[in-house]
């Protein structure tokens, strides 16, 4: 009798060990793991690490850089996780509070161009090759790149349905296969249009600075195209006094002022 009660006393301890026994979690910043390299195609994963990697990209919130325009310095600033702008130029000043474009002018002089396609333009052909990691995005690979002789492995990136203002815009990033920089942009504009289309742009990346740790533009060159090709540099846009921090600056300054008006 004292064996047969030994004896379910130990089946039921057996039991119950194996009903608390868990499949075990796997912590990745314990073991230091990238987990990256699951969600991007191996190739664009190179040129975020060439450039300092998409972790320490994620990690900054506000990105600011300035340019010379002909009438003053045109300054740009953009909260990173959020995408709220604002661009402040002599004359005039845009912003985009998430839900609206704005616009003060700061005289009677006409604003030329259209804010709402320009709000955050200059932001994103200045953010890449990180804007590339945004959600919504899907890669395919692309033909390379002659130019002069050399051959640019190619990445094309293409949106989901209802991403975006422009979900239909097409973008080819080229990159140097020794290094892994960027070095082309070829991007198509159906803002407008509304369409797909089928003529191709091309900026250059050709000089790059070191910004808490990520390799950011320092110039880029549009060129002339023919037969969707670059041949000839069109125009250079240089970028200064470029600041990134990990630190959110006050919604308040993306937010419309009084005397501003909504872009419709």
């Amino acid at each position: 009798m004292k064996k047969l009660t030994l004896l379910f006393v130990l089946l039921v301890v057996i039991t119950s060990c194996k009903e608390k026994t868990e499949t075990p979690t796997v912590n990745y910043e314990e073991q230091n793991l990238d987990v990256t390299t699951s969600i991007y195609p191996e190739d664009i994963t190179k040129v975020f690490d060439a450039h300092g990697g998409l972790d320490n990209w994620k990690q900054m919130r506000t990105l600011e850089f300035s340019m010379e325009k002909p009438d003053g310095l045109e300054i740009t600033t953009t909260d990173l996780r959020e995408r709220y702008s604002l661009i402040e130029m002599p004359k005039h000043t845009i912003g985009f509070d998430g839900e609206s474009v704005w616009m003060k002018s700061k005289d009677k002089t006409a604003y030329e161009g259209n804010p709402k396609f320009y709000y955050n333009l200059m932001f994103y052909f200045y953010a890449m090759p990180f804007i590339l990691a945004d959600d919504g995005i899907k890669y395919t690979d692309a033909e390379p790149l002659v130019f002069e002789g050399k051959s640019y492995p190619g990445i094309k990136i293409s949106y989901e349905a209802g991403v975006g203002e422009s979900p239909d815009d097409e973008y080819v990033m080229y990159y140097d296969s020794e290094t892994n920089k960027m070095t082309w942009l070829a991007y198509t504009v159906t803002y407008f249009s509304k369409e797909k289309s089928k003529e191709w742009h091309f900026i250059n990346y050709s000089g790059w600075q070191d910004v808490e740790g990520l390799l950011m533009p320092k110039t880029l060159t549009w060129y002339n195209v023919e037969n969707n090709l670059p041949t000839t540099k069109k125009n250079d846009v240089e970028f200064s006094h470029v600041m990134m921090t990990t630190d959110k600056m006050s919604l308040k300054m993306y937010m419309m002022p009084d005397d501003a008006e909504v872009v419709q």
